[in-house]
């Protein structure tokens, strides 16, 4: 500790520039291993080169998104589960690209704490290497902020930043969605990263275990059903996107079924979901019972279980439902686009969601 005359260091003032050098250390080969063709830089430069051209394109448009995990953050935190929000992290920035038709190039990260803790912050970053492997792109780069009295002990924070590309005209933009199509789900892996500020005040109010097994699933505790990892869907989609079978892609965040599939209809299309086509998981029926939540509140909170919406003409689906089982995904009926005013309307039976009696959303865009 400095006294009153002596020199400063900024150790004293709770920054270690040696373990922030450890920590790069550390995952320059993690970053390494997610190299791919157009990713030339090596981590510690003042930024990442990325070549569209060495990656195959030959007029490519960019796209770029970024995103959080949210309050997600707070029980891996409190339930030392650090290992797989970094795949959250990529997961809700490059579903985000494959919505556009974008094939996910390169991300970078950002990690911001109060005090370094470098076995933390590796598996963290170790997270975020297995998303950007599952999803294909290279991880080039990032900060890493240590930041004293601006976080609680232990408390940190991520935001991913992603670049994609696809090549002029072919970008999906949702002009090509017609009264008529069908709209198939590709079922979720959980709660995904979205209405956990929900999920945690729910925990707490009705005291729940969440070291103890799932009431509904006895193999499973009930704090990994809930950190379960966002499901990555670009390397199942990105081939039945680009032979032009998919009209437009819905990933299913904040806001739901209700509040996302909107956003890719054009003037005069209208979606209208049928929850009955498809079984409510019981992890969802768990949330839903814990909070008495109305299916309404449902679809306009949580993915449901289906974690992306596509529009196909009706000719085509047999086709994109057989390729991307193939590819390892669990595809569902959800609904149909008819004519009308845009946006969504979400209805169920008696029974469906819990439901009392026959019910129905719709939000208008």
């Amino acid at each position: 500790m400095s006294g009153k005359n002596s020199p400063y260091t900024y150790a004293d003032a709770g920054v270690s520039i040696d373990a922030g050098n450890a920590l790069i250390k550390a995952i320059a080969p993690l970053a390494k291993a997610t190299a791919r063709p157009g990713a030339t830089s090596d981590l510690g430069g003042f930024g990442g080169f990325f070549d569209p051209k060495a990656a195959g394109y030959k007029d490519p448009l960019l796209v770029a998104g970024n995103d959080g995990v949210g309050t997600k953050l707070k029980l891996a935190i409190d339930y030392d589960r650090h290992d797989s929000v970094g795949i959250d992290l990529v997961a809700m920035c490059v579903n985000d690209l494959i919505v556009q038709g974008a094939e996910p190039l390169f991300f970078l990260d950002y990690f911001a704490t109060g005090k370094l803790e470098n076995g933390i912050a590796e598996r963290v970053v170790a997270g975020i290497a297995d998303g950007c492997k599952q999803a294909g792109c290279a991880l080039i780069g990032g900060e890493t902020a240590e930041m004293p009295g601006m976080y609680a002990d232990g408390d940190y924070d991520l935001a991913g930043f992603c670049v994609g590309a696809v090549e002029r005209g072919e970008q999906l933009t949702g002009d090509q969605v017609a009264p008529g199509d069908v709209l198939i789900g590709l079922a979720s892996s959980g709660v995904h990263s979205n209405g956990y500020s929900l999920v945690r005040r729910l925990a707490a109010d009705k005291g729940w275990k969440l070291d103890r097994p799932a009431l509904f699933n006895s193999d499973q505790l009930l704090i990994d059903a809930l950190i379960e990892p966002t499901r990555i869907y670009v390397a199942s989609l990105l081939p039945v996107v680009r032979d032009g079978l998919v009209h437009a892609l819905a990933h299913i965040t904040g806001g739901g079924l209700l509040e996302n599939i909107p956003r890719i209809l054009p003037d005069g299309a209208h979606a209208r979901v049928n929850a009955d086509l498809w079984e409510q998981p019981r992890l969802m029926a768990f949330l839903q019972a814990q909070g008495a939540i109305e299916p309404e509140e449902m679809a306009r909170t949580f993915n449901c279980g289906v974690g992306m919406v596509l529009a196909i003409a009706p000719d085509d689906t047999a086709e994109v439902t057989r390729r991307l089982e193939e590819a390892g995904e669990t595809v569902v009926q959800v609904g149909v686009i008819e004519a009308g005013k845009k946006g969504c309307s979400v209805r169920g039976s008696r029974g469906t969601w819990s439901a009392q009696s026959d019910w129905e959303a719709t939000h208008l865009a």
